[in-house]
């Protein structure tokens, strides 16, 4: 059996700093945007590649520790990645190991050599001398023939490797689309033309992922297949809810178990099953237990020489924006970092949670609580994390607590419909903007949606930011919400209200680890802190 470690440094937190009325009273409440970008830089610099992966790796002279487990460095030493990340896992991996480092080839996104050096951020680019080639393509986070290239590389590094050796695998937030290797006969062209029409039509990562892998011939452990005998370990930035190793990047080095049905259904869900290309059918015929496509006689023995360890989560981001709130000041209530589902059910999540910070704990009408719980199922979150948050903004409420932050993580959905531009984070602020604008009871919240890895669709925005104000600021700017929600337009939304003031625009992270969400709740509003 494989070895699989979830490896996540919990980072324990003191117990909330009180603020007193009189401090509340001496800050302007429109300072709550500043927190919140704040309290989401803290976020994505906890998970930066550079941080994690030397916080997972522990080297004592040819020594390599890595989940728990010691491994001997005699020049034996070879690595891949594919993600958006481990461009800078890979410069920290070789500034630890790379004297023992003989070969490694990584696939990233294209473009991100250049713009991580137009940032700043040489920390995360390779050394002129090393080992290590760097390959990009798919962009857009598209495969492409670039990725393609890439991948047949990594599959003949691997494949090339004996039972001496070490290999190091760097996997991140889009790597499946950086390592495409079609199986036969289906062409790169139809894969990436399932794989539009699925995202198209709101199918979830989770969902892309096992598609991927079951028409891939490195993905579902494909990449472990081809590196035995050698011993692999993966070092893995996760960007799927809940930490799956199968999911993250499609598992290329996770024992996979090919489910045909398990395909067709989802290909079924969204009305794709007949107008997918012959290829696909010769692929899902093999309906055995397999690695990338190729059936095993033994496939359980697959995995013995693999480790895979989690060294970075939507969990621990959440857990450092937590700590960044407490020091501004904050009370941070940490949700969820699973949030899923349509984006229409989770604006109204956030709405509806805003409407009950803000009642007075006796008025407070009873129907509120239970719409909440309700909304759980749709949304990802367990009815013992809503009640828990609920018992909180009850608790904060009665012990006169000031502005509460809460946090939480996932991935929702966007089922496209227009030609706009824009992207889920983006969208999500844009409803959750109306959500608040059309409360009864007017809460001052401010909230926050922004992808980690800084890019929020095709625009140049990780997300926006929102409050109760949006709605009567676009009217008296002349702007349509429902015509741009409509045309899944809302970064040139967010673009032209108040001169793009509301975008969240960090620039290319480096890393990826999902979505972090911050709505920031001030006391409530029957109380003057003016």
């Amino acid at each position: 059996m494989a070895q699989i470690i979830a490896l996540s440094r919990f980072l324990h937190l003191q117990h909330p700093l009180r603020v007193s009325l009189a401090s509340l009273c001496s800050r302007s409440m429109s300072s709550l945007d500043t927190r919140a970008r704040a309290v989401f830089s803290a976020a994505v610099e906890g998970v930066q590649p550079d941080i994690v992966l030397h916080r997972s790796l522990e080297r004592h002279g040819d020594k390599l520790l890595v989940g728990g487990q010691s491994f001997t460095l005699t020049n034996n030493l070879y690595l891949v990645g594919f993600g958006k990340a481990v461009l800078g896992m890979a410069a920290e991996a070789e500034r630890l190991v790379g004297d023992h480092l003989i070969k490694g080839v990584i696939s990233v996104p294209h473009g991100i050599q250049k713009t991580l050096h137009n940032h700043g951020k040489e920390n995360m680019l390779l050394e002129n001398n090393s080992r290590i080639t760097v390959m990009e393509g798919a962009k857009n986070n598209l495969p492409d023939a670039d990725a393609q290239k890439s991948a047949e590389c990594i599959r003949e590094l691997a494949s090339g490797l004996t039972e001496k050796d070490l290999l190091l695998v760097l996997i991140s937030g889009g790597g499946s689309a950086l390592l495409p290797a079609p199986a036969p006969p289906m062409s790169l062209q139809e894969k990436q033309d399932v794989t539009r029409k699925l995202a198209a039509a709101g199918a979830t990562i989770q969902e892309l992922n096992t598609v991927r892998r079951a028409l891939s011939l490195l993905k579902g452990g494909g990449l472990a297949q081809c590196a035995k005998p050698a011993q692999v370990v993966a070092l893995i930035l996760s960007d799927v809810i809940g930490d799956p190793l199968d999911l993250i990047a499609s598992g290329p080095t996770v024992r996979s178990d090919f489910k045909p049905e398990e395909v067709w259904a989802i290909l079924d869900r969204y009305k794709l099953s007949y107008s997918l290309p012959s290829s696909m059918n010769e692929v899902l015929s093999k309906a055995r237990p397999h690695y990338g496509s190729q059936v095993q006689e033994q496939p359980e023995e697959v995995q013995d020489h693999v480790l895979n360890v989690v060294i970075g989560s939507n969990t621990i981001a959440l857990e450092c924006a937590s700590r960044k709130a407490v020091e501004l000041g904050l009370r941070p209530i940490i949700l969820s970092p699973g949030v899923c589902g349509d984006v229409h059910s989770v604006a109204r999540l956030y709405g509806l949670l805003s409407r009950f910070a803000c009642f007075p704990e006796k008025e407070t009408p009873p129907e509120l609580a239970a719409e909440i719980l309700q909304l759980g199922p749709e949304v990802g979150v367990e009815s013992w994390d809503l009640c828990r948050t609920i018992n909180m903004l009850v608790e904060e409420r009665k012990e006169d607590w000031g502005v509460t932050c809460l946090l939480a993580g996932g991935e929702p959905t966007v089922q496209l419909k227009g030609k706009g531009r824009g992207g889920r984070n983006q969208e999500l602020a844009l409803r959750v903007g109306l959500e608040l604008s059309s409360d009864e009871v007017k809460s001052g919240a401010v909230f926050l949606s922004g992808g980690t890895d800084g890019q929020d669709g095709p625009t140049e925005a990780a997300g926006a930011l929102t409050d109760g104000e949006l709605m009567k600021e676009a009217m008296s700017q002349g702007l349509d919400i429902d015509g741009f929600l409509t045309n899944n337009d809302s970064f040139t939304f967010f673009s032209q209200l108040s001169e793009g003031q509301w975008l969240l625009k960090p620039g290319l992270t480096g890393t990826n680890v999902m979505d972090v969400h911050a709505m920031l709740l001030p006391p409530s509003p029957q109380r003057d802190f003016q």
